[in-house]
C-alpha cells in the first residue's frame, strides 16, 4: 500500500512542487491539499492519511494549532515544513504532537527520508536544524510552560492569530462560528492575561511568539 499523503501549505507552488516530487515515488500517493490550517484538519479528518506535511506558518489556524487538532482527532502523523530555522517554531510543533521538522530548502533525498522515516514511528528533524536543537536540549531541557502562550487558551491563540492576520472582529466571529460579543471577550480575556493593552501590541506578541508571520 502507498504511502497516502495530505500537503498543507498555503502557497500553491509549494503544494505543486510537492505533489510533482513525490508523485513521482512508486511508494507515495498525494491523497489531498490544503491551503489553509482550517482545511487541513477537515481533510486530515476526512481522509485518514498516513502523513500530514504541514507548513507552520498558515492563514486562519496556524500549523501549530491544526497540528494539534489533528494529532488529538486522527492520531495521524505530521512533518512540520518551514521556511524558518525558528527554534520556538520547532519546539511548539513537537509538543503539538509533529515528528518531524524539515526546513523548505532541504534536498529531495531528505524530504523523501523523513517521510518514510515518520511512517515508521520515527521522529526526523533536518540535518542542518542538529546543532540548534542540541545546543536547546543542553541548556534547556523544558522548553517552558510557563511562557506568555501557556497562560491562554487554544481559543484565545486562534483569535489572536486571526487579529495579527488583519481580520475585523465580525470577520473572526463568522469565521468561527461566534458571536461578537465572545470575540470581544477573548480578546479581553488575553490582552488582560499578558499585559497587552492595543492591537499593535498584540500583533507584536503573536509575531515574537510564533503565532502569526511578520510577511503577513
Amino acid at each position: 500500500m502507498p504511502i497516502r499523503i495530505l500537503v498543507a501549505d498555503d502557497h500553491a507552488v509549494v503544494r505543486e512542487g510537492l505533489r510533482a516530487v513525490l508523485g513521482k515515488e512508486c511508494d507515495i500517493e498525494i491523497a489531498g491539499e490544503a491551503g489553509d490550517g482550517d482545511t487541513a484538519v477537515r481533510l486530515a479528518e476526512q481522509l485518514k492519511p498516513d502523513l500530514v506535511i504541514m507548513d507552520v506558518e498558515m492563514p486562519q489556524l496556524n500549523g501549530i494549532e491544526a497540528t494539534k487538532l489533528i494529532v488529538q482527532r486522527t492520531r495521524g502523523r505530521v512533518v512540520a515544513l518551514s521556511g524558518f530555522a525558528n527554534l520556538g517554531y520547532i519546539q511548539r510543533m513537537f509538543k503539538a504532537g509533529a515528528m518531524g521538522y524539515l526546513l523548505k530548502q532541504c534536498a529531495l533525498e531528505e524530504l523523501l527520508t523523513a517521510v518514510r522515516a515518520v511512517v515508521r514511528g520515527e521522529r526526523f528533524v533536518s540535518a542542518s536544524l542538529t546543532p540548534l536543537v542540541v545546543q536547546d536540549y543542553l541548556t534547556r531541557l523544558d522548553p517552558g510552560e510557563d511562557g506568555p502562550l501557556a497562560r491562554i487558551t487554544d481559543r484565545e491563540r486562534q483569535i489572536v492569530q486571526l487579529i495579527a492576520e488583519g481580520k475585523t472582529t465580525q470577520e473572526i466571529a463568522e469565521m468561527l462560528h461566534v458571536g461578537v460579543s465572545t470575540v470581544h471577550t477573548h480578546r479581553s480575556n488575553v490582552q488582560e492575561k499578558l499585559g497587552l493593552a492595543t492591537t499593535a501590541d498584540l500583533i507584536r506578541f503573536a509575531v515574537r511568539e510564533g503565532i502569526a508571520s511578520p510577511h503577513r
